[in-house]
């Protein structure tokens, strides 16, 4: 039965209860950390045999290509065809970067700044205004880039199939409005995959400012932990039957594939838009870690091979959100105070409490020893406006721990509720 029907007597019977068996969890003093999607140990150590497929200089020569040396900017024809392999895409539309797509998207975003995009009047840093759309629970470091150039950040409210497609189109009228964010498979935090429709409107925006840039994070496009793999549409291909061939940046990277700390990212954009991008990047850098992207071409070797791997972190990764998503099922659903979404891939587990208890549960979490991404993270400017979206992340903590670190999470947002409600 929910709180909200039960008698005051008996609600606070219930917080008694919980604020000891809280004291309690207090006295283990534990020091659990899930505020990152970071891999688990046991996803590391799966993927370790990547660290010995180059053991000689011979190993390093490919595409006519002596990987050591300087040169090739746009990274090794094969680590092209990798990618292009992997999402759907042609491998002359992909630019190699180093471990972080984020490096890639920040880039991006700076060059359009300081220089321009390819169909931009002027660089964004000469306009009073630069306006950024902010599909929303999202990802805080998306989020962080645009608000660290200045840019007004617009919140879009996400649907179960994807961004307010009314509120966009509607938006994008104004030429102030340069781009959007989007995590199309397996939303960060709500494991939402957008829906052919969602993608078919968003390929066909006709935004009235010429460089409306499209920031498509495709950073789950192989991660399911629950069933078979779920194919998705090339977004380059869609905008460019769309007449917008230039309008998307797609990014990706191996960091839940391999190492996160040593994977492969790649940028996936028209050929024009490389063109343009490789003049501006070649005076930044000569060449990225070619002998790394090498390894990961040996090691992942086609689509069909990766997919295979990404099975083997699936059965990792499988029992870590069943004990979530069970924790919620027998602790939270019957009470009434917060609703979840249940995601089949990606990395977090996204949580809506009743208005209000966002905050005050993860202060309770971390005064108990669990800290957690800080409530608002998940909204432009770390504002939630309804304080109430909090992000889950099980994949770093083995499952015994993940079984304490949701013990002090329900036991908190059980005492968070009960305060509010003035038992």
């Amino acid at each position: 039965m929910a709180y909200c029907d039960w008698t005051k007597a008996e609600l606070a019977a219930e917080k008694a209860a919980v604020a000891a068996h809280f004291d309690a969890l207090k006295a283990q003093a534990l020091k659990l950390n899930m505020a990152r999607g970071k891999p688990g140990k046991e996803q590391l150590d799966l993927v370790s045999g990547i660290l010995t497929v180059i053991q000689t200089p011979e190993d390093c020569q490919v595409d006519g290509i002596d990987a050591r040396n300087y040169g090739e900017l746009t990274g090794l024809p094969s680590a092209k065809a990798l990618w292009a392999d992997i999402l759907g895409c042609k491998p002359e539309e992909c630019f190699i970067g180093g471990n972080a797509s984020l490096t890639l998207m920040y880039d991006t975003i700076s060059k359009a700044y300081t220089h321009g995009l390819l169909h931009s009047e002027t660089p964004w840093c000469k306009l009073d205004t630069v306006k950024w759309l902010c599909p929303s629970p999202g990802y805080d470091r998306h989020f962080k880039v645009t608000e660290s150039f200045g840019f007004e950040l617009i919140t879009v409210p996400m649907t179960p199939t994807g961004p307010d497609m009314d509120m966009v189109e509607e938006l994008v009228k104004d030429p102030a409005v340069k781009g959007m964010w989007c995590v199309p498979k397996y939303s960060n935090p709500d494991g939402i995959i957008y829906s052919d429709e969602t993608i078919d409107r968003i390929a066909h925006l006709k935004p009235a400012a010429p460089d409306f840039t499209l920031m498509w994070d495709n950073a789950y496009c192989i991660h399911e932990f629950e069933g078979e793999f779920v194919p998705f549409r090339d977004m380059l291909t869609l905008c460019r039957e769309a007449g917008n061939p230039d309008m998307v940046f797609e990014f990706a990277s191996t960091s839940k594939v391999t190492l996160p700390g040593a994977g492969v990212s790649v940028m996936a954009a028209s050929v024009a838009n490389q063109k343009y991008m490789e003049k501006l990047l070649s005076i930044q850098t000569i060449s990225y870690d070619k002998v790394n992207a090498l390894r990961h071409v040996r090691y992942l070797k086609d689509k069909a091979h990766t997919l295979e791997l990404m099975q083997k972190h699936a059965k990792i990764l499988a029992p870590k959100f069943r004990c979530v998503l069970d924790s919620l099922d027998r602790e939270i659903a019957p009470l009434g105070i917060a609703q979840w979404e249940r995601p089949k891939g990606g990395y977090f587990v996204s949580v809506n409490t009743a208005p209000g208890l966002a905050r005050r549960t993860l202060a309770l979490c971390k005064e108990a020893g669990v800290v957690m991404t800080g409530a608002g993270a998940t909204f432009p400017y770390g504002v939630d406006p309804q304080d109430s979206n909090i992000r889950i992340a099980p994949s770093l903590p083995p499952v015994g721990e993940l079984e304490q670190a949701m013990d002090v999470f329900c036991t908190s947002l059980k005492l968070a509720a009960l305060e509010q409600l003035g038992a």
